[in-house]
């Protein structure tokens, strides 16, 4: 038996200021390590993030051919596509035209429309900078939505409330500053000032390299009434917050939280100006689940899964469990219920004695791993994946789990840059 909330259940809630993308899904186990042979292929590029609403489902990314499972026929279409959920069957209705990389996607509430963020400025042929809300059926722009200028890629949405909520790498938005975060209108794509956080200091490698203020990952609790980032920032509203804070949504305009951690103050690799990746909230938004790049050093959180409280909102905070992979990135998470799942290219979990080895205990964890939520400690599902560059998004639903990358070997099978594993029958 599993317990999910389905998506008209998510729809109705927006009304009552609930967070339309927290999709509250609670596997009672772990997903098969089989996945399913029906699904279609992007055949390059990268998928970076997938999203179901109904019948369908939309895979996000920068490839540019696909085809489906039972055939050999290439079909060119860039950087977004849909297909049904249960046959695979790829949707020839859907034809968006995207001009750039699709990095994130969010259901409307009104389950007609879905917003699209990323790297594009045109979407079919019209200018449209990063943000656009375009039919679920066919793909095209939606009428009365229109988004003012913003100066650099978007990489997360969250809608919650009519508050559409973006993070990314952007600076500004309709001509006023927005480092890495801001809000527009969700019915008609207008500046929304009532959240403004005022992200500052980005933080510098020992080498001088920097990335710009950004916020890498983020998530809204279920209730709609806290937001977590995470990202390239020492400063939100003034007060010290170290590349993690928490928003207080139920406030208007947003105020910043009293959460704090300094864990993740230390610097990792001269690489990684910031090392965040990713960020997930339970099911009861009462904690959430955060992942990180970095290279292994001792007494930090690079290269870790944590587990945090969301309960108390107060400073100091300190992590309840941290699984290390022993040096290699984690890039997604999603809490489902029995298990926390994470992904990157690594190769182990429960490794925190390990330096690009396995340490003692260490648990095989190839580009994908399970985590129990309770005890920190890893599952030993494995279903072996391709590493690559890694696993770009976890995607559970009420039937299993969808994970995107930019590899093609999932089990030992050809699956081009997607996967589903379903949960086993009841």
């Amino acid at each position: 038996m599993l317990l999910a909330l389905t998506s008209a259940a998510t729809v109705a809630a927006v009304g009552l200021g609930a967070s339309a993308s927290a999709v509250s899904i609670q596997h009672s186990a772990l997903v098969g390590q089989d996945p399913v042979n029906w699904t279609p292929h992007a055949l390059d590029g990268t998928a970076f993030k997938i999203l179901q609403v109904g019948s369908r489902v939309y895979v996000g990314g920068s490839f540019t051919q696909i085809r489906s499972s039972s055939s050999g026929t290439v079909i060119t279409q860039r950087r977004l596509f849909a297909f049904n959920a249960t046959t695979g069957a790829i949707d020839n209705t859907f034809k968006p035209v995207v001009d750039g990389t699709v990095r994130s996607l969010v259901a409307a509430p009104d389950g007609q429309s879905i917003y699209i963020g990323g790297d594009f400025t045109n979407v079919n042929n019209v200018r449209s900078r990063s943000v656009e809300r375009i039919s679920a059926t066919t793909g095209a722009s939606w009428t009365g939505f229109t988004v003012p200028d913003i100066t650099g890629g978007v990489d997360e949405l969250r809608l919650t409330g009519n508050r559409l909520l973006l993070g990314g790498r952007f600076q500004a938005v309709g001509g006023t500053t927005r480092r890495g975060l801001a809000a527009l209108n969700a019915g008609t794509g207008a500046a929304d000032a009532s959240v403004s956080m005022n992200l500052d200091g980005a933080r510098v490698t020992s080498t001088g390299a920097t990335s710009g203020v950004k916020v890498t990952g983020m998530d809204v609790t279920p209730d709609g009434s806290k937001l977590v980032i995470m990202g390239n920032f020492s400063t939100v509203a003034g007060q010290a917050r170290h590349q993690i804070a928490v928003v207080n949504l139920a406030t208007s305009p947003a105020t910043l939280s009293a959460w704090s951690t300094t864990r993740y103050q230390q610097q990792c690799s001269p690489s990684f100006p910031t090392y965040m990746r990713a960020v997930d909230i339970s099911a009861d938004g009462t904690w959430f689940a955060a992942v990180t790049t970095g290279a292994r050093r001792t007494g930090s959180l690079c290269d870790t899964a944590a587990r945090w409280d969301l309960t108390s909102q107060v400073a100091n905070k300190q992590p309840v469990w941290v699984n290390y992979t022993g040096g290699d990135t984690l890039l997604s998470v999603a809490v489902a219920g029995h298990a926390v799942y994470v992904g990157g290219h690594q190769r182990w979990l429960d490794n925190p004695n390990g330096a690009d080895s396995a340490g003692p205990g260490a648990v095989p964890a190839e580009g994908i791993g399970a985590i129990n939520p309770v005890t920190g400690k890893a599952f030993t599902w494995n279903p072996g994946k391709d590493r690559g560059v890694g696993t770009e998004d976890i995607y559970p639903t009420s039937a299993g789990l969808w994970i995107a990358s930019d590899t093609d070997t999932v089990h030992g099978e050809f699956h081009g840059r997607i996967a589903f594993f379903p949960l086993p029958a009841a």
